[in-house]
């Protein structure tokens, strides 16, 4: 896994982040961890246009999957 160093942070950010850990009982490099991984995610957005390319690509999909759940459901 990578690594990063941010310089120049505010003391400012620095306290508050450490607020944050401390309030989550979390360590202030994970609290950091957590909000870099959020920040990197897709939003529900990115989500759903990279859904709406996928049936793009697929096209209509035609037919009553409800058979085949109920087989799937009763064979277990």
């Amino acid at each position: 896994m990578g690594q990063i160093i941010v310089r120049n942070l505010d003391d400012n950010v620095i306290a508050q982040l450490k607020a944050r850990a401390t309030a989550s009982r979390a360590s202030l490099e994970q609290t950091v961890r957590d909000i870099l991984i959020a920040a990197a995610s897709p939003d529900r957005e990115e989500i759903w246009r990279r859904i709406d390319a996928v049936r793009a690509r697929i096209g209509e999909v035609e037919g009553d999957s409800t058979t085949l759940i109920r087989e799937d459901r009763d064979s277990r």
